[in-house]
């Protein structure tokens, strides 16, 4: 197995014996093509690679080992944390990053690597920057209320930066119409609660890593609720809080949106855990968990969302 620890310039790999559990050897590569290719030519063609996420860092060293055959396996960055820290709680450098990545997938049994399409890639894009526009007007507008005297030039930024969001809001809905992966998008978007953004986000994430079971995409958002059991404390403990945050930040404020409108099939639900003695937080995840599921049923099986079959058997999934 060969751990990969990857960084903006450099790529540290460790080629460890799947027999011994031992390092062969350890080298580090620039992240580039050139430098890549000399770690193709280094490593025997059968040994899978394993390495965390890191965005456009990783994305490099993936494309090129999957175009040469090899297989590459991705390591959840929080769980193989845990293990990294396990097998090393003093010390945190490289080498050892990628010596435990490489006993982390030997331990575990890891998924392939998934690698969006180019179209799914500008689409996620675009909504990282209509994310980060959307930040920068809350922000903004946090301003304006505690700086009165810089209202003008403040004001002038959040019109500009509104006009902007617009565009950006354009252009991934034409971009949704146009790619084949994003078709059920518009059903997406016919939930109540959920809008354009969310719904686009789902949909790519969808169809990028391909959930086979409902309960893989609900711990992917991070919504799957903890389990905790020692001694006398039972229960549940809340939400994992893994994966992918800002889709599940998604969910919960559609969730927020949903639950205040009589026609919404979700507002009923939330009134049930609220008599249940739940939280209103607790009960916002509760809903958003479930919307999550219909999201996944509707992608999954190609159906039409109907607010009256919600609760039956088509969402019980």
């Amino acid at each position: 197995m060969l751990g990969i620890d990857v960084s903006k310039d450099t790529l540290v790999a460790t080629l460890v014996d799947s027999t011994t559990r031992k390092p062969r050897w350890t080298h580090s590569f620039p992240n580039t093509e050139a430098g890549i290719r000399r770690l193709l030519a280094r490593t025997p063609a059968a040994v899978s690679w394993v390495l965390e996420p890191t965005g456009r860092y990783s994305l490099l060293v993936v494309q090129q080992a999957q175009a040469a055959g090899r297989t590459v396996l991705i390591a959840d960055p929080k769980a193989a944390a845990h293990y990294l820290k396990s097998l090393s709680p003093r010390a945190k450098t490289d080498r050892i990053d990628s010596v435990g990545l490489a006993l982390f997938a030997l331990d575990r049994s890891l998924r392939p690597y998934p690698v969006k399409s180019a179209p799914l890639e500008e689409v996620d894009q675009l909504l990282s920057a209509r994310r980060g526009i959307a930040e920068a007007i809350s922000r903004l507008k946090q301003q304006l209320r505690e700086l009165p005297h810089a209202a003008g030039p403040l004001k002038q930024a959040l019109d500009a930066l509104a006009k902007q969001q617009t565009e950006l809001e354009r252009q991934i809905a034409q971009r949704t119409k146009s790619e084949p992966a994003l078709a059920r998008v518009a059903e997406l978007d016919r939930v109540h609660g959920i809008g354009l953004i969310t719904a686009t986000s789902a949909a790519s994430r969808l169809a990028a890593r391909g959930f086979a079971r409902v309960e893989q995409w609900v711990a992917y958002l991070g919504l799957d609720v903890r389990i905790r059991q020692s001694g006398k404390r039972k229960g549940e403990w809340g939400l994992t809080k893994q994966g992918d945050a800002e889709l599940r930040r998604l969910f919960y404020l559609c969730a927020k949106s949903t639950v205040t409108r009589k026609t919404s099939p979700f507002a009923a639900q939330y009134e049930r855990e609220l008599k249940k003695g739940m939280k209103k937080t607790a009960a916002l995840c509760a809903v958003a968990r479930k919307m999550a599921k219909v999201v996944w049923s509707l992608h999954e099986h190609g159906g039409q969302y109907e607010p009256s079959r919600v609760y039956g058997a088509q969402a019980a999934a």
